[in-house]
């Protein structure tokens, strides 16, 4: 009894440990947290993620010099086709890939292929890929190819909050809000928005108002928002940025359908 008391104990010292970043981590160009939007980019020739930025800058500087399109990280040629794509995204699955395995989950779920998205989220979130663990909770809690299971859900979702997943750590705040233990959510919302998450910011200013939260926390997140946030920002990103308002929504060459 001893040991499955200390056992939980444990696990809920990694769970409500502060990670250094989120799950996405850095740009591997430009060395900055990656955005917990949208604004990067998977490379399909070496399933690595990039910024939007410095995607954006590789295209300039290739439509200046005239020079081919190759991937800014591995200097691969740009695929002619959505079947060599996917036959490089097959490469990656093929060699264990998690963010590859992820990917093609994705893929089969888009298709409508369930049974397929549920495998390969499986076997990625089996090698650690903390997207995987997320998806798997979602399938989890709609019972989208399987059946309903919330303590499933609760172990994935807690595993991608550990691995830095946000999103993931927000909707655990938002599930121990609802089941009536506000103090557990509130550690989820800080250590959210600390890693730069609005809507947990926003599920902060709440529970301040409603005095679950103590001012000198609050403020402490406040702060960790804000540097989160602008550990994000560069110039490049934000000429990406404003490209992308001009055109209407760029997409780059590269990115994974």
């Amino acid at each position: 009894r001893a040991c499955k008391k200390r056992a939980a104990e444990l696990r809920e010292e990694i769970l409500f440990k502060q990670p250094e970043s989120c799950h996405l981590g850095d740009c591997p160009i430009c060395c900055l947290p990656l955005p917990l939007d949208s604004m990067s980019i998977l490379m399909p020739c070496c399933c690595t993620v990039i910024c939007d930025g410095c995607d954006y800058a590789n295209q300039i500087r290739e439509l200046k010099e005239k020079l081919d399109h190759n991937c800014p990280f591995c200097r691969h040629p740009k695929a002619k086709s959505d079947e060599e794509r996917n036959r490089r995204l097959i490469k990656r699955v093929d060699a264990n890939d998690p963010a590859a395995i992820r990917h093609m989950g994705g893929k089969r779920g888009r298709e409508g292929d369930i049974d397929g998205a549920f495998e390969y989220w499986t076997k990625a979130a089996g090698l650690g890929d903390v997207g995987a663990h997320h998806n798997l909770s979602v399938m989890y809690r709609k019972g989208q190819g399987v059946e309903k299971d919330e303590k499933k859900v609760w172990h994935h979702l807690e595993e991608a909050a550990i691995g830095g997943d946000t999103f993931a750590r927000h909707n655990l705040g938002v599930m121990e809000g609802e089941n009536g233990r506000p103090g557990r959510a509130v550690k989820h919302f800080i250590i959210a928005a600390k890693l730069g998450d609005d809507d947990s910011l926003e599920a902060l200013k709440e529970h301040y108002a409603d005095g679950f939260v103590s001012k000198e926390d609050f403020a402490a997140a406040l702060r960790g928002h804000q540097a989160a946030v602008d550990a994000t920002k560069s110039p490049q990103r934000d000429e990406a940025e404003a490209a992308a308002v001009k055109d209407g929504g760029r997409q780059s060459s590269w990115a994974l359908g």
